[in-house]
């Protein structure tokens, strides 16, 4: 079963120290990229947060988020650095006085300053260790997200296919009619050009004609594409490029049967073919 790239998942759990959220979105992407915004606390576990991700996720972009929201007892437990403090307000003021009324320096300007707001510490194994639930979680509804739009994509190209299969059994049941038609066409025309004294040169030119004619290799051609396809289809592999490969090759065979027709309808034909061929190529940049 095709999974798609596209997919989100949130994940939220109160846990030591407050609230862990995890969210994890997904869009497509020619490989696998991950980009990941944490909490200072938990910064030294990104790489195993990336390789906990990249077990799910083949291709595709993914970003993910991991927000704490500390608990009430934590806020109320803030305390500052008295003597930092001290010497940033000092710094100041010696700023306000030199640059004069232009100076326009606010208390919280001083607060955000690095090491001037201690938070009370925390142990920072189950936190971590929270986090990683919290991930897996997390990643077990996206991967969910992402296999159900696998199955709706898998369902349109199936769709599609069963309509291109259909177009190619329409064709290559009107070959011997449209042969024959152009098989007394020729014939007319070599009689008008006085051709009719060499019968057997005349058979032998229409022989090479009608080969260089015969769409049978391009109608065999997209029914064995089609036989890759559903069987990519089935896998549960990542398959998005050799899709994307896949769509051209069909498209080949479409321009080519088009470009060899002399039937008005078996020229029509080949235009839905390539319609259908590039609804499915627009749903296959989506999958993995």
């Amino acid at each position: 079963m095709i999974r798609s790239m596209t997919g989100f998942a949130r994940a939220e759990r109160s846990g030591p120290g407050g609230v862990l959220t995890w969210e994890l979105r997904g869009v497509n992407h020619r490989y696998l990229e991950v980009s990941l915004r944490l909490p200072e606390e938990l910064r030294s576990a990104e790489a195993a947060f990336r390789q906990a991700i990249g077990a799910v996720a083949r291709r595709g972009k993914v970003d993910g988020t991991l927000s704490l929201r500390p608990a009430s007892a934590d806020r109320r437990g803030l305390t500052l650095d008295e003597a930092l403090l001290d010497r940033l307000a000092e710094a100041a003021a010696s700023l306000q006085r030199r640059l004069g009324p232009s100076a326009h320096i606010e208390v919280g300007d001083l607060l955000r300053w690095p090491g001037v707001v201690i938070e009370p510490g925390r142990d920072g194994a189950p936190l971590l260790a929270a986090a990683q639930a919290l991930l897996d979680e997390a990643l077990a509804g996206f991967s969910a997200a992402r296999t159900a739009e696998g199955e709706r994509i898998t369902d349109l190209l199936t769709g599609r296919a069963t309509a291109l299969l259909q177009s190619v059994d329409s064709v290559a049941s009107r070959l011997p009619e449209v042969q024959a038609r152009i098989h007394a066409r020729l014939r007319e025309r070599l009689a008008q050009l006085g051709g009719e004294g060499q019968p057997e040169r005349l058979e032998q030119e229409l022989v090479i004609l009608l080969q260089k004619l015969d769409v049978a290799e391009e109608l065999d051609r997209l029914r064995s594409h089609v036989a890759e396809l559903h069987a990519a289809l089935a896998t549960d592999a990542a398959v998005g490029r050799k899709l994307d490969f896949l769509m051209q090759e069909f498209n080949r065979e479409a321009n080519t049967l088009s470009s060899k027709s002399q039937d008005a309808e078996t020229t029509r034909v080949a235009v839905e073919i390539k319609v259908l061929v590039e609804q499915m190529r627009e749903q296959i940049q989506n999958v993995e």
